[in-house]
């Protein structure tokens, strides 16, 4: 797709820093377009077929299409993102990233529907989605390299059998957040004081429980030789083995000691249960994985949400997003049922 991509960071056109910035910003779709534009050819624009750099040959009548002055090849503003091929107002688009992308609780479809008056809920339901698999930079770095993680497994969304031990009907997530030291000094004393900080998360919806998903979870997520505390689970037992400096707590459970010993895991887990239960009322086994990356998008960049709007355009011209076939193969989330 030609010199497609975030490219240098003082390049980038300006972001709303806040609703009336968009507003002003975004007025309609002629300012959307050119905006994306920015951001995929960011140095200019650049033929997709013969590199060809320069202003194009601009169609008025099909404003996504712009024509190479050179080898009169057309491009689209959009082929090859996540707004690929739709029919959906590229203004509705950008509405959609914003809302996604910098209210504190996020949007489900039902709301996002509502709010921009958009015909059909899986018309709603299929942008959201498009939108979250963009939420994974292809190339992100792995996490652990400069500060110790907690790790622990968790059970979201279902209810627990009753009957034998263990069983449930829940979905296992592992959850992986790094552990930072922030200095701040006392105002009133001026000693200076070290706090915890919850840094960067990895959550993976696993298979199962065991420890092989624990393996693969960390070999592709966690860098090498990073430090991790969790419990003493039998899951965790190869950590030491594949390089990881693990430091396993007896717990048994006890949740006065989770929190003691992974209180940053434990911060992690309330909020993402919170956060699905609040804004979905629940979500399905098979779009679990969705919701999980926006939630680690967005909660990697709860101190800078302004520009995460940016930043989602910007990964959305990476890659296309998943198909109407792909995103409702096993149906729709529940959150259509609960909020109606």
């Amino acid at each position: 797709m030609g010199s497609k991509g975030l490219g240098p960071t003082n390049s980038l056109p300006e972001h709303p820093t806040n609703l009336l910035d968009f507003q002003r910003m975004f007025r309609d779709e002629e300012a959307c377009l050119r905006y994306l534009e920015k951001l995929r050819w960011p140095e200019g624009f650049i033929c997709d077929k013969c590199s060809a750099g320069g202003e194009p040959f601009r169609i008025v009548s099909r404003p996504r299409v712009l024509k190479c002055r050179s080898c009169l090849y057309e491009s689209s503003t959009t082929s090859g993102t996540v707004m690929h091929r739709s029919k959906t107002s590229i203004h509705v688009w950008f509405w959609a990233a914003y809302l996604i992308a910098t209210q504190t609780p996020g949007i489900s479809a039902l709301e996002l529907q509502k709010r921009l008056g958009i015909a059909r809920y899986e018309t709603a339901f299929q942008l959201l989605h498009k939108l979250r698999a963009a939420m994974v930079r292809p190339d992100r770095d792995k996490i652990g390299a400069e500060w110790p993680l907690e790790m622990d497994v968790v059970f979201v969304g279902g209810k627990h059998k009753g009957g034998k031990q263990g069983e449930t009907r829940q979905t296992p997530v592992i959850i992986a957040v790094e552990i930072r030291r922030q200095e701040k000094r006392n105002p009133s004393t001026s000693k200076v004081i070290e706090r915890a900080l919850a840094g960067r998360v990895r959550l993976q919806r696993l298979p199962n429980k065991v420890a092989g998903s624990i393996d693969r979870f960390a070999k592709q997520c966690v860098a090498p030789g990073a430090v991790i505390v969790s419990d003493d689970g039998s899951e965790f037992a190869d950590l030491i083995a594949y390089g990881y400096a693990h430091k396993p707590i007896t717990m048994r459970g006890d949740r006065e000691k989770m929190d003691t010993h992974l209180p940053m895991v434990s911060r992690v887990t309330a909020n993402l249960k919170t956060w699905i239960d609040g804004t979905f009322h629940g979500v399905r086994k098979h779009h679990l994985q969705a919701y999980l990356d926006e939630f680690t998008f967005r909660f990697n960049r709860r101190f800078y949400r302004s520009i995460s709007f940016q930043r989602l355009l910007g990964l959305g011209t990476l890659r296309v997003g998943p198909t109407y076939r792909e995103t409702y193969s096993v149906g729709i989330s529940r959150e259509k049922a609960a909020r109606t």
